[in-house]
C-alpha cells in the first residue's frame, strides 16, 4: 500500500466541507469520531460517530461537519502492487459502515499517521502493515458471517487458522494441496473448498502470499542476495521467484529493496 497522506484526530469547524471529484485508483478512508454529514447522489445523510467510509475514487467525495465541529481520522492511499491482497477483500466502497467498537482502528490510524510523518527507517513497511490491518478489520465488518451460519465450517475453523499461520511462518516449506489437506485431516477437494470459504482466497494463493511477504521482509532488513532470499522463501528457481515477485509486488526484488531503504 502506498500512503499519500494521513491525519489523526483532525478537527474541523462547523462550516467545513470536503469535496473532491473522481480519482481512479486513489482511496480515502474516513473514520468519523463525531457526527458527520455525507452526501450521496445529491442526498444528505447525517451519520453518528464511529462511522467509517472508504472511497474508491469512482465517485465524488462529499462530507462535512454536522455540529459545531468535525473530528475524524483519515488516510489517502493507493493499492498499486498489492492487488493480490486487496482484491479478495469484501469491502463496501462509497457507503458508510457502522462500527460498535473502533478502538483498534482508531489506534491503528493514530500509529499510521505518526509513522507516516516520522523519519524512521522502516516507516513504509510499518504503515503498510498497519493499513492492511485496518482493511482486514473493515473486511470482517463487511463480510457475511459464513462461519457462524455454516455448521460445516465451524468444526474446522481453528484448525485452518492454525494451518494458515503455519504457512506464513514457514514459507520455505514445499507446501502443496495434498500436504496442507493432510495437515488438517481432510480430503483434497473438501479442504480446498472450506479454505476458500473461510479465508476468501485459495490455499495456494496464500502459500505464494506468505512467500512474498517473507521475501519483502528479508529484502528490507538484510543484505541477503536475491538468490539467497529465493531459497529462504522456498523457491528452487531464482528466475521463478523474480517473476512471481514482480507480478505481485509490481517491482523486481532489487527494485523493492531500493525503495524500502530510501
Amino acid at each position: 500500500m502506498n500512503i499519500r497522506s494521513a491525519g489523526y484526530n483532525s478537527i474541523y469547524d462547523s462550516d467545513y466541507r470536503f469535496k473532491r471529484g473522481t480519482d481512479g485508483g486513489v482511496f480515502l478512508i474516513v473514520l468519523a469520531k463525531s457526527r458527520i454529514a455525507f452526501r450521496f447522489d445529491g442526498r444528505k445523510a447525517v451519520l453518528p460517530e464511529d462511522t467509517l467510509i472508504i472511497y474508491d475514487g469512482s465517485c465524488e467525495i462529499d462530507y462535512a461537519a454536522e455540529d459545531d465541529f468535525l473530528v475524524c481520522d483519515w488516510v489517502v492511499f493507493d493499492a498499486e502492487g498489492d492487488s493480490e491482497f486487496f482484491e479478495p477483500l469484501e469491502l463496501i466502497f462509497n457507503l458508510p459502515v457502522r462500527f460498535t467498537d473502533t478502538d483498534l482502528i482508531d489506534e491503528l490510524m493514530r500509529n499510521i499517521t505518526s509513522e507516516f510523518y516520522s523519519m524512521n527507517n522502516h516507516r513504509l513497511k510499518m504503515t503498510d502493515v498497519m493499513l492492511k490491518t485496518v482493511l482486514l478489520k473493515v473486511d470482517e465488518q463487511c463480510r457475511p458471517r459464513e462461519i457462524s451460519q455454516s455448521s460445516a465450517v465451524e468444526p474446522h475453523y481453528n484448525l485452518l487458522v492454525e494451518l494458515r499461520e503455519k504457512i506464513y511462518r514457514n514459507p520455505q516449506r514445499k507446501w502443496n494441496v495434498d500436504l496442507m489437506a493432510a495437515d488438517v485431516s481432510m480430503s483434497r477437494s473438501y479442504f480446498q473448498h472450506i479454505y476458500r470459504e473461510i479465508f476468501g482466497v485459495s490455499c495456494m494463493t496464500d502459500v505464494i502470499n506468505g512467500k512474498i511477504e517473507k521475501a519483502k521482509e528479508i529484502l528490507s532488513e538484510t543484505g541477503c542476495t536475491v538468490s539467497q532470499v529465493a531459497a529462504m522463501c522456498g523457491y528452487d528457481n531464482e528466475e521463478h521467484f523474480m517473476r512471481q515477485f514482480k507480478k505481485i509486488v509490481g517491482v523486481t526484488p532489487t527494485g523493492y529493496r531500493k525503495k524500502a531503504i530510501t
